[in-house]
């Protein structure tokens, strides 16, 4: 048997193919946009619950270093228990 390259090369799935390229002249660009929600713009006039936030801790921090914070177990254990029934 004799293997020569003689037609091989004139199959070529690939090379005749056509390609459809969609034209430029069509093409609009989108812009993205963003919607933000009125509950979402409520939530952005609160920046001072960041500061507020920021005394409690330190005044916790103080409390626990000092010893005069005291932890209500009776308290902890109701919220303990609304949070796992619910």
């Amino acid at each position: 048997m004799k293997i020569t390259s003689y037609g091989v090369n004139a199959v070529n799935a690939y090379k005749n193919q056509t390609r459809n390229v969609k034209s430029t002249e069509n093409k609009t660009s989108f812009a993205d946009k963003i919607e933000i929600s009125k509950a979402a713009q409520e939530m952005q006039g609160f920046s001072t619950y960041g500061s507020e936030r920021a005394d409690r801790m330190q005044q916790l921090k103080a409390d626990i270093d000092s010893g005069a914070y005291k932890v209500n177990a009776r308290q902890v254990a109701k919220d303990m228990l609304k949070y796992y029934r619910f």
